[in-house]
């Protein structure tokens, strides 16, 4: 049985890790880089599992062939959402497609509300869960 005693979200690579630094976060984005992949920043308010449309923040950089570009968007992004929920997602478009190839959570907010557990009981002793974040409590933009 996996834990998470931290109680933080733990969504795309590196989530039982430790925050990266913003070093460890250029070198992921240079390794990406080296495979020709395409960067993308994303935020929400909400980082409830099913939610994967986060929004953009600036458009895909398919052309770009450095991570410093990668870097001034994310701070930008931090400037303006500085309790969101930041991620950097990297597409390969080797096959045609867009495909995700890597993701990870960059920023969190302060403090992370987290998740409760809601269990119904169904007909023939089914029973039914759901997971309720409680960032959505609140309405989008107070919610941090």
């Amino acid at each position: 049985m996996m834990t998470n005693p931290t109680g933080r979200i733990t969504q795309g690579q590196f989530s039982f890790l430790p925050e990266l630094s913003d070093d460890e976060i250029r070198l992921q984005i240079e390794y990406g880089l080296k495979k020709g992949y395409a960067w993308s920043v994303e935020y929400t308010d909400d980082p409830h599992p099913r939610n994967t449309y986060w929004e953009m923040y600036g458009m895909p950089m398919f052309d770009l062939q450095d991570a410093a570009g990668v870097m001034v968007e994310l701070a930008q992004c931090r400037q303006t959402f500085p309790q969101h929920y930041i991620r950097l997602m990297a597409f390969d478009s080797t096959r045609g497609v867009e495909s995700i190839t890597m993701s990870f959570i960059v920023n969190r907010p302060s403090k992370e509300p987290g998740f409760g557990l809601a269990r119904q009981e169904w007909h023939n002793r089914t029973m039914r869960y759901t997971v309720h974040s409680y960032a959505t409590d609140k309405p989008e933009g107070e919610r941090y």
